[in-house]
Formats: structure tokens, sequence, C-alpha cells
């Protein structure tokens, strides 16, 4: 048995990737990895007290965002275990695939224009993850 690494940051485009994941995992008899990386350096100029409590939301944001994809995988038969991270998210997605020994990182392809990533830099950061750590990346249809 094998384990893939599903990063999500909620809405619908992660909740399509998340399920493709699932079912990428049931064909493959693999356990899954949720991550949600916490990333706070859009306030590094405000006050400290305020970032402190924004960063507390969005992790608890984050950890019930995990416990919903968890569920649904459960629901599919998947075994799926959840990990949170703080700090830049291409770094912490390529730590957390390493230390969590992946088989496997999936990405989602990018639904709209807030996304932190355009195609062609997923694509990108596909190569890079393969590059750096040997673990194949698949950019997930969605």
């Amino acid at each position: 048995m094998g384990k893939i690494l599903c990063a999500t940051r909620g809405g619908e485009a992660s909740y399509r990737t998340q399920d493709r994941a699932i079912e990428l995992a049931l064909q493959r008899g693999d356990e899954l990895v949720f991550l949600y990386v916490v990333n706070i350096e859009f306030l590094n100029k405000t006050a400290a007290p305020i970032v402190v409590d924004v960063a507390t939301e969005i992790e608890r944001m984050g950890e019930f965002l995990l416990a919903m994809a968890q569920e649904r995988a459960r629901e599919a038969g998947v075994e799926a275990s959840l990990v949170t991270r703080k700090g830049d998210v291409r770094e912490q997605i390529k730590a957390a695939a390493v230390e969590e020994g992946v088989d496997l990182v999936v990405l989602g392809r990018p639904a709209d224009e807030a996304s932190l990533f355009k195609p062609e830099a997923l694509r990108t950061f596909a190569a890079e993850i393969e590059e750096e750590t040997g673990i194949p990346a698949v950019i997930l249809e969605t």
C-alpha cells in the first residue's frame, strides 16, 4: 500500500481535487494524506496581536476543511490522515511529501484567478517537486 499527498485550501476547486484524490487512492489501494498549509505572509505589516488571532483562525479553518475531507474519504473507504503546516506553501508541500513518506503528490488544476498557481506555474511546481524530492507529482483534471 502506498501513500498519496493531496494539498488542499478549501473551496469548490479543492473539493473536486479531493474527490479525484480519493478516487485515485481507491484505484491504487493507497492511503491518503490531506495537507493544509497556513501561510500568513500577507499579514507582515499588521500588528502582532492581530496576526496571532488571524493565524489561529486560519489554522482552525484549515483543520475543519481537513476533517471534512477526511470524512469524505472515510465514506468512500479510503484511510486518510491530516497534516497542518505553517509557512510557504511550495516549501511546505515538498517538505510534507518527504516527511510523510508519500509515493505521489497530487495537485489540482486552478479553477479561477484567485489560485496561487496559474497553469504553467503549476506544471513548473510539479516538476520542481519531482526534481527536488524524487516523488512523482501529477496535476489532476477536475
